[in-house]
Order: C-alpha cells, then sequence, then structure tokens
C-alpha cells in the first residue's frame, strides 16, 4: 500500500484527504486521550504502517505537532515519547463531542440563531482570514458584508477576545422573522453541494456489506472511518434536518458509522493494546 500523500488515491480505502495527521489525532483521540500517557515513537511508526503511511511521513508529523504545539516531547533514556497538550486534548474533546455525542444530524432544533457582524480596517487582512476561520470552524456560514450565521445558540466571546476584536463584532441571538426565506437563507450561507458531495462519498466508501477490503485490519478500518467522518463534521454547522433537502445524505452516514463503530472498535482497541507502548506521566508532565 503507498503512502498517503494528501493527493493521491487508494480504490477501496480511505479519502484520499486523510492525512496523517488528521489520523494522528483520531488515533490520539482514542488511544491517548484521558490516559495521562505518552506513547513511544516507534509505536507510531509500527501502527501507522498499517495505514500505509512511511516512517518519514510520520516523523515529521510529529515533529509538526510539536511545533504546533498539539503534541508534547518527553525522553525516558534513548526513547522519545509523545503526550498530548492542553491545545490537543481541547480539540480531541471538541472531535469526541462533534462525532459521538451531537452527531451531524440536527434533529432537536429550536428555530434560533446566533447572528454575527463585523468591520474592521481592509488592512487587517491576517484578522479576518483569522476570524472566517473560527466562525466557520463553530458552524457559522456567510451572508456578505460582514454578517454570519449559526444555526445554533454559539459562545463567540471567546474567540472574539482571543483575537482581540471585541470593539469590532456585534453578536445577536433570536429567530427568523416573515418574510425571511430561511430555506434560502441556508442556502446562500451554506455550501449544501459540498456537504452532501462527502457524505454521499463517504456512503458510496463505506455503506456496503464488505467496506475497505483493502484494509489489513480492523484498526485500520476503524481509524478511516472515523478520521473520515470527523472531517465531515468539523465542516458541518449541523443545519436543522426540517430545513434540508430531502433524504439528507448524513442521515444514512451517521447510522452507518455507527454500525461501523460497533463493528470494529473492540477488535481495533485490543489491536492498538498490542501495539502501543507507553509511559505514564507525572502531574508536573501533563500540567
Amino acid at each position: 500500500m503507498s503512502e498517503l500523500s494528501g493527493t493521491e488515491s487508494l480504490g477501496d480505502g480511505p479519502s484520499p484527504r486523510l492525512r496523517p495527521q488528521s489520523l494522528m489525532l483520531t488515533v490520539l483521540g482514542n488511544y491517548v486521550l484521558g490516559r495521562d500517557i505518552a506513547v513511544f515513537s516507534g509505536s507510531f511508526i509500527d501502527l501507522f504502517a498499517r495505514l500505509g503511511v512511511g516512517e518519514h511521513a510520520v516523523r515529521s508529523t510529529l515533529t509538526r505537532m510539536v511545533g504546533r504545539d498539539l503534541l508534547s516531547r518527553h525522553r525516558r533514556g534513548r526513547r522519545m515519547h509523545f503526550g498530548l497538550t492542553p491545545r490537543s486534548e481541547e480539540i480531541l474533546q471538541d472531535g469526541e463531542r462533534r462525532v459521538w455525542r451531537l452527531g451531524a444530524v440536527n434533529t432537536d432544533w429550536d428555530g434560533r440563531w446566533t447572528v454575527l457582524t463585523f468591520s474592521m480596517p481592509e488592512s487587517w487582512q491576517r484578522v479576518r482570514h483569522d476570524l472566517r476561520a473560527r466562525l466557520t470552524w463553530a458552524g457559522f456560514g456567510s451572508l456578505g458584508n460582514g454578517m454570519w450565521i449559526a444555526p445554533s445558540g454559539v459562545d463567540i466571546a471567546p474567540i472574539v477576545a482571543e483575537l482581540g476584536l471585541n470593539e469590532h463584532v456585534k453578536v445577536f441571538s433570536g429567530t427568523a422573522e416573515a418574510p425571511t426565506d430561511v430555506a434560502g437563507m441556508i442556502r446562500e450561507a451554506f455550501d449544501l453541494d459540498t456537504l452532501a458531495a462527502g457524505y454521499r462519498a463517504f456512503l458510496e466508501r463505506w455503506d456496503r456489506p464488505h467496506p475497505a477490503p483493502a484494509a489489513p485490519d480492523d484498526l485500520t478500518r476503524y481509524l478511516w472511518t472515523t478520521t473520515e467522518w470527523l472531517q465531515l463534521v468539523r465542516a458541518d454547522p449541523r443545519l436543522p434536518v426540517e430545513r434540508l433537502p430531502v433524504d439528507w445524505p448524513a442521515v444514512r452516514g451517521q447510522e452507518v458509522l455507527m454500525k461501523l463503530r460497533r463493528r470494529y472498535e473492540e477488535r481495533a482497541r485490543r489491536i492498538a493494546d498490542q501495539t502501543i507502548e507507553y509511559v505514564p506521566l507525572t502531574s508536573a508532565e501533563t500540567g
């Protein structure tokens, strides 16, 4: 199996967009989060070989993630181990919440929207980019002219404060009133075609009797499945299902994900336990 480059197709394997860092976050979220441990670098190399990712790519990914404050290094003798940081714990907990607790399908919408507007100098291009990226991550879509909407209550205050934009942002919460075309507003603010295409591609790969036959074991299948799904739900604002097209593919996708979790999770964890060498971290190292 060839190394995942992020651009080549793997046929019956996962989405070609599954980069090593995305897979690494799935591994960390499933087998490291909440355990106060650091994993031996050689274990990552062995585990990722199952996924078709070579040693050089794994080492490069570990180095980049340390540089981004997503991993911390811990030396034990001649061996290097890698543990979580507060930043990566926050990201992984958010991923767990989106995938297994919230899910991709919003069936209990109360009709309320969070509306945000901002105005800042044109020269603040970098800040604009950062704000837009954070808003997209938080489930907002753009209606243009500095107005963004999200189909739920969103606490935007921490994001705005972190970017130093308290004086440049206004936030409101409420329902849409007549003559607002809510369905049209959703189509304008959110790229439904791209979202739907992602879910349909997921179903083409996984909604069949024997998905991913090229995978060597259930650990590989589980990591591929959950990583791909996480990429989808991170880009999905959880729009109210009653306002979406009939047969919205996320509904079936969620069912398939849960079925595959039941099929793969237990055996995947047994393989991971046999593969991963780790050391416990002290309270000083985890603090």
